[in-house]
C-alpha cells in the first residue's frame, strides 16, 4: 500500500511531463499526491472500518477535493445516488493495493476488489484491471516468483505480460484505460530487480506516470519486502494528518511481517 502512494507520488511530477528516460530526480520540486493516493488510502480506510468502499471514496474524496480526480469521478462525489458509472479506466486499479494485504485467499482478494472497484468502475475491464492489480500484490506477498505472477495473470485476465519495458517505452503514450495501463505497470514490475527500478520503469514509459508507478510501486513492495526506508519517509511528509493516520493504522493491522 506504502508503495502504491510513494509511486504515486514520485510519478506526479511527470504525468504531464512525460519522459522516456528511467532517469530522472524523485521528489522533484513540485510532486504531490494525486488522487490515487487519496483513494488508495479511502480503500485502506473501508477494510479497517467495516463500512463500505462507496462511503469510504466519496467521504475521502470530498476530504481533499483538489487531488486531480477524473470528471466522471467528480461528478460521482457530487451526486444524489452514487451509482456506478460504466467506467474501464484505470482508477479501480490505482486505489486497490490495500485489497491485496487485506485478505488471505484470492478468492477473497478477487472478490474484494471486484466490489471495489464496482460502486464507480463497473465496466468489465474496470474491474478485471482492479482485480488483476489486487491479486498481483496478493500473490507477491505470498511469495510467488515474477514466472508465476506473470503466468497467473495472464491466464486469469488474458493480458499480455510477455513484453519488455524498453519494447513497450518507444510507442507508448498517454492511456488512463486499465486495458492500456494496467499489463504496462505489471511489465514494470516484472522487468525490475529493485522496488526503485520498478518506479522507474512505470515513469520512463512516458504516460499516466503517477498510475502507473503507483501500481507498479504496489506489487514491487510486495515483491521486495518493502519501499526503501529513505524514500518512504520522505514521502509520508507529504501526507496530511488524515491520510498518514490511515497508512500507519493499515500498516500495524496488515503489515506488521515488513
Amino acid at each position: 500500500m506504502l508503495g502504491a502512494i510513494v509511486g504515486d507520488i514520485i510519478g506526479s511530477l511527470y504525468e504531464h511531463r512525460p519522459i522516456k528516460t528511467k532517469e530522472f530526480p524523485f521528489f522533484a520540486l513540485g510532486s504531490r499526491f494525486t488522487d490515487d493516493t487519496v483513494l488508495t488510502v479511502a480503500v485502506a480506510d473501508a477494510i479497517l472500518s467495516g463500512r463500505g468502499y462507496a462511503e469510504a471514496l466519496h467521504d475521502f474524496g470530498l476530504r481533499h477535493p483538489r487531488a486531480g480526480y477524473g470528471g466522471s469521478f467528480m461528478q460521482w462525489l457530487h451526486a444524489q445516488d452514487r451509482a456506478p458509472y460504466g467506467s474501464w479506466g484505470n482508477g479501480s486499479a490505482m486505489r486497490v493495493s490495500p485489497v491485496g494485504w487485506a485478505f488471505d485467499s484470492e478468492g477473497d482478494v478477487l472478490e474484494q476488489a471486484r466490489l471495489s472497484a464496482e460502486v464507480t468502475h463497473d465496466h468489465p475491464e474496470g474491474v478485471k484491471g482492479a482485480q488483476a492489480v489486487a491479486l498481483a500484490v496478493f500473490l507477491a506477498r505470498m511469495g510467488s516468483s515474477r514466472e508465476g505472477i506473470r503466468r497467473r495473470l495472464g491466464t486469469l485476465f488474458g493480458y499480455d505480460l510477455d513484453a519488455s519495458v524498453d519494447g513497450i517505452r518507444a510507442d507508448y503514450g498517454f492511456d488512463v484505460s486499465c486495458q492500456g495501463s494496467v499489463p504496462q505497470a505489471m511489465v514494470c514490475f516484472l522487468d525490475s530487480d529493485s522496488w526503485e527500478d520498478a518506479v522507474r520503469n512505470a515513469v520512463s514509459l512516458g504516460g499516466d506516470s503517477d498510475t502507473l508507478a503507483c501500481m507498479a510501486g504496489a506489487v514491487a513492495e510486495a515483491y521486495y519486502g518493502e519501499v526503501p526506508a529513505h524514500l518512504a519517509v520522505r514521502a509520508m511528509r507529504f501526507l496530511p494528518h488524515d491520510l498518514g493516520l490511515v497508512v500507519g493504522d493499515f500498516r500495524q493491522v496488515f503489515m506488521t511481517d515488513l
